[in-house]
């Protein structure tokens, strides 16, 4: 069983009056929780055993079986303005040997599928096709467990007047039923008890953390923010000192990560190897307009086989990749870390992300080891990119003559004279000992001579300068990436 850490601390909305509460981090979500008075049953009352998760999302995991499926029944959909709700739960078949789901979960996600405001014969059939280990994340919803018991009436019983259309929930299909476990009424309270009572809940699949107050460079004194990956609902947690604030980051950090790669294999599992995700997760940039200083707004990077994704929040789907507005190709990029003397504000482990001739983009991790991974990916990426594309030739001019510059994988630096028809010089990468530029057309560069040890200049114009560095960059980067083999299996 995963190990539950439980901590007093106190919360705010980064606005109002901090407040005292207790925290309850498992592997895939942060639980706020505070002390109050509440009704309860008797020990024996199996409402409880409802009550306890409710609002809380969880992740179960299901095998299915060759006879009853996933051993699971469901009503609702968009049509009855209802979720997905579990009515049924089949004795002994794959959805009660969990023992985490009840009559009443809504299922929110199957896999990577969303089944938020999707229609009942959808969602039938999402589950359907799932594959033998299904993934849910559910929601318990107390108030449905009455419109449930109300639904297990044949239609031929069910009144046809005076019953509220909102709330009619569609039969599923006849191989869905194969037995049940029905519904508790809750029983009424006999007294009164000091519970602690879930005030919020925040899955850390995507979700991201922060100690920098928003859009700003400031950081929270002692105090960190954790937002879900839809960007609500969030919190600030403050802590006593630096080794519990330190403390707490590391643990939810940690968890965050871990469900980060268990998403990217995810969807690693349908993608084919060339075009694997090789990196996810979030980033902050920042702009100087409309104001005289920076504000920062997060980003979601991904990068998935040759390819640069930026998104405002994260893919829910692999499918959803294929709608990224910001998509560049590697090697017409290029990510290059900031010097600690050059930051422009108080934010640190920043970096240039140039995705154009002029498109530059001034970015920041959250932390060093953030970026140190960013970095690992963006070496594979980039060597997924030079290896796929092999050469790449740019149209130059050489001492007044047109000539085509071709950046070769295997042979290097090659300068095509078109009106001789023969090749002005070669050299191989290992041979450029530096390169300069004017910042316009002009780039210089030194070659040493392998027999001689001599360093040569060679100078050459070309229009599209920045498209040419960056190429350059990248066939660089590549080659000195493919020197560790061990590197680019690394995931």
């Amino acid at each position: 069983m995963a190990q539950v850490k439980v901590g007093m601390v106190m919360v705010s909305d980064g606005k109002s009056r901090p407040q005292p509460m207790r925290l309850q981090l498992s592997s895939n979500m942060l639980v706020l929780q505070k002390e109050e008075m509440v009704p309860v049953g008797l020990p024996s009352t199996p409402a409880i055993s409802l009550d306890s998760i409710d609002a809380q999302e969880r992740i179960v995991k299901v095998l299915r079986q060759e006879v009853g499926g996933l051993g699971l029944s469901i009503k609702g959909g968009a049509e009855n303005k209802l979720p997905i709700l579990i009515s049924r739960i089949f004795k002994d078949q794959a959805a009660d040997q969990t023992g985490d789901l009840f009559v009443g979960d809504a299922i929110l996600m199957v896999n990577d599928i969303s089944l938020e405001s999707v229609n009942h014969d959808d969602a039938v059939n999402v589950l359907r096709t799932a594959g033998d280990i299904v993934t849910l994340r559910v929601k318990h919803y107390r108030a449905a467990l009455p419109f449930l018991a109300k639904s297990f009436q044949r239609p031929k019983e069910r009144p046809v007047s005076g019953e509220d259309p909102t709330y009619k929930l569609k039969d599923e299909d006849d191989d869905w039923k194969v037995g049940q476990k029905s519904p508790k009424t809750p029983q009424g309270a006999s007294k009164m008890e000091r519970r602690w009572v879930d005030v919020m809940t925040i899955h850390l699949l995507m979700a991201y953390l922060t100690r920098y107050m928003l859009d700003t460079d400031k950081l929270r004194p002692n105090a960190f923010e954790i937002r879900s990956q839809e960007g609500k609902p969030s919190a600030v947690v403050h802590c006593d000192d630096g080794p519990m604030l330190s403390e707490w980051i590391k643990h939810i950090s940690t968890n965050i990560l871990q469900l980060t790669a268990q998403q990217i294999k995810t969807f690693n599992e349908s993608l084919p190897q060339p075009d694997q995700i090789l990196y996810m997760g979030w980033i902050s940039e920042g702009t100087s307009a409309p104001q005289p200083w920076y504000k920062w707004q997060t980003r979601f990077l991904a990068l998935k086989g040759a390819e640069l994704y930026i998104f405002e929040s994260p893919p829910s789907s692999v499918q959803s990749l294929s709608n990224c507005p910001n998509v560049f190709k590697v090697y017409q990029a290029m990510l290059k870390n900031v010097k600690d003397t050059d930051y422009i504000d108080e934010r640190q482990h920043c970096f240039m992300l140039h995705t154009g001739i002029s498109d530059t983009h001034y970015m920041c991790a959250e932390t060093k080891t953030e970026l140190l991974r960013l970095e690992n990916g963006w070496h594979r990426a980039t060597y997924n990119a030079v290896t796929r594309l092999g050469s790449k030739t740019f149209s130059v001019t050489y001492e007044g003559k047109t000539g085509g510059l071709t950046l070769d994988w295997n042979m290097g630096f090659a300068l095509y004279d078109i009106e001789s028809k023969c090749y002005a010089w070669r050299f191989k990468f290992s041979q450029l000992k530096g390169s300069s530029d004017d910042g316009k057309t002009k780039l210089t560069f030194n070659f040493q001579d392998p027999e001689k040890k001599t360093v040569e200049a060679k100078e050459v114009e070309c229009q599209v300068l920045s498209a040419l560095l960056y190429c350059m960059h990248a066939f660089l980067t590549a080659k000195i990436a493919s020197v560790d083999p061990a590197f680019l299996r690394t995931t």
